[in-house]
């Protein structure tokens, strides 16, 4: 028997068939990695190009003297500008800037960490370096020998190739085949590595992501450090709830929480809406630096335990009027974390009805952010901050 997986590829659409035990291996994550979202810290947001071996050292020290890696976050991975050309027999080198991937490795693992690294299915990067193009399964064995533990593969450097397809179906089959071929080429190595799909969301990726062996992917463009952008990224990932499960995310980008553009209760927004989502929480800020505001916001034990639950389940978004939406997720427990965010430039108070979430008569209620435990009626008023949340878990 066979699935059938309805696309819209450039406004076309495009019919994809899978066998009912690969769809079904797809769907429960198959290489049985990230069966939590994945937790951990990002170059680019802050260094950009500017990253070398002293920051990610650097960075490793500081997630563990800070305690962030006993909060859950364990992966350090490399973004772009680290790959230099390839050697006379196809392998990958590094540039000036990682003289050493392997001890880059070794040290990251020898504090508790994991190493992550970043190429493209294209001839070259977003950043114009060496991409993976026609050297997969070479690639794939480098990283494996340099103890790479999570791969970020971003769709830039095979953009030009889709273009000059023939048709939308041609376009969508190089860039399914592109992520199929460095899947195969990962498991191949025999090394577990969390395989990220880097494709901002084009032609619907959360149908089809499982299918090529991703773990997580990029459901959208890149995020910045402005609340206008966090927003409408967030915001945006409305419906697509039922995609994601244990070793399969939707991923709306990483964290911007302590790069300096948002007020706290915007990044108490990032921090909830991305833990009702069940989004990977990879910090984008520099950890050696970081206010301990800035680690408050992002070690907070009972937002992190939403993002993290067992049960997988990413959440959605149940109600709005007008600047105010209110989101809830179902937890293994039984209980319903719900945020109440407020998209106005203003505080609001507004009255929330839990009976339209199932619940009736009068609930208990965890303020995450306060700590603050609360018995509330099924209906009640709340005030929201300027672009800010109420962030509960709530039982009956």
């Amino acid at each position: 028997m066979s699935l059938l997986h309805r696309t819209s590829v450039f406004g076309a659409v495009v019919l994809t068939l899978c066998s009912a035990s690969f769809c079904a291996q797809a769907q429960s994550g198959s290489n049985q990695l990230a069966q939590r979202p994945p937790m951990g810290w990002n170059s680019w947001n802050h260094f950009r190009n500017k990253v070398d071996d002293a920051v990610i050292r650097a960075q490793a020290e500081a997630m563990v003297s800070s305690g962030m890696r006993d909060a859950g976050y364990v992966y350090i991975n490399i973004d772009d500008t680290w790959e230099a050309s390839r050697d006379a027999n196809g392998n990958i080198q590094t540039n000036s800037k990682f003289p050493d991937m392997k001890a880059l490795a070794d040290f990251v693992h020898s504090k508790g960490l994991k190493l992550g690294i970043y190429s493209s299915p294209g001839s070259q990067t977003c950043a114009k370096f060496e991409g993976s193009l026609g050297h997969e399964e070479q690639d794939a064995k480098t990283y494996a020998a340099w103890g790479i533990d999570y791969l970020k593969y971003d769709l830039c450097g095979l953009k030009e190739q889709m273009k000059a397809a023939a048709s939308p179906e041609e376009a969508h089959k190089i860039m399914i085949d592109a992520y199929k071929k460095m899947d195969v080429a990962l498991r191949n190595t025999g090394r577990p590595i969390v395989y990220s799909l880097c494709q901002y969301g084009q032609d619907a990726v959360w149908r089809w992501g499982t299918e090529v062996g991703g773990n997580l992917w990029r459901t959208t463009g890149d995020i910045s450090d402005k609340y206008a952008k966090m927003a409408e990224i967030g915001f945006s990932q409305a419906g697509l709830a039922r995609y994601a499960g244990p070793g399969h995310w939707n991923d709306p980008d990483m964290l911007e929480v302590g790069n300096g553009g948002m007020t706290t209760d915007e990044y108490r927004t990032h921090m909830s809406l991305w833990a009702i989502l069940a989004a990977p929480l990879l910090a984008g800020n520099d950890l050696s630096s970081m206010t301990p505001e800035t680690l408050a916001l992002l070690t907070n034990k009972d937002v992190i335990a939403i993002d993290q639950d067992a049960a997988g389940k990413q959440g959605d978004r149940v109600s709005t009027e007008g600047p105010i939406e209110v989101w809830s997720r179902h937890l293994a427990d039984g209980s319903q974390a719900v945020g109440i965010f407020n998209r106005h430039h203003t505080a609001l108070t507004t009255t929330v009805d839990l009976r339209t979430l199932g619940f009736t008569g009068p609930v208990k209620a965890r303020d995450l952010w306060k700590g603050e435990l609360k018995n509330l009626n099924s209906s009640f008023q709340t005030t929201v901050p300027a672009h800010g949340v109420v962030f509960l878990k709530v039982s009956q």
